[in-house]
């Protein structure tokens, strides 16, 4: 919600104040969240005579979005336990590896996405064709391996 209203409000100072909270409670927020992601959520100005302000940075446009999907899927009636695992991908998982996507195959359910590390490997996943869609995932993308106890999943960077 927070990255949300620096969108809607474009300043920090003033989402904080409309979520309830104090600005150094929300900076602090900001700061732990880039230091787990390794990247900038805002790009901030600073104040004077026409005041300061913040925007979303490409990165924070991206957690903003996949805050909204995942909350739209929390709105859902019910999910099951495969669902719900899905939903703390990207909170819990460790081991990811960043590359180039080169192929996607997709069939009527499943997806096949072959991803070109830095190191010299290729990775292939085998994910739903309706996540290959949500993420919009094509080949070129840079994307994220995330490995999971026997899994491999992927992410779009």
């Amino acid at each position: 919600m927070l990255l949300r209203k620096v969108e809607e409000l474009g300043t920090l100072s003033d989402a904080a104040r409309a979520l309830g909270m104090s600005y150094r409670h929300a900076w602090g927020l900001i700061k732990r969240t880039e230091k787990l992601i390794g990247e900038p959520l805002l790009k901030t100005r600073k104040g004077g005579k026409d005041g300061g302000g913040a925007q979303l940075t490409e990165t924070g446009l991206r957690m903003l979005k996949e805050f909204l999907r995942v909350k739209k899927t929390f709105s859902k009636a019910s999910l099951d336990e495969y669902e719900w695992q899905n939903l703390f991908l990207k909170i819990s998982a460790r081991n990811r590896i960043k590359g180039e996507v080169i192929s996607v195959e997709k069939d009527n359910v499943s997806a096949v996405v072959k991803i070109r590390v830095d190191t010299p490997c290729i990775i292939t996943a085998f994910i739903t064709r309706e996540a290959v869609e949500d993420l919009g995932i094509k080949e070129g993308d840079r994307a994220t391996a995330i490995i999971k106890a026997t899994e491999v999943m992927v992410s779009k960077d």
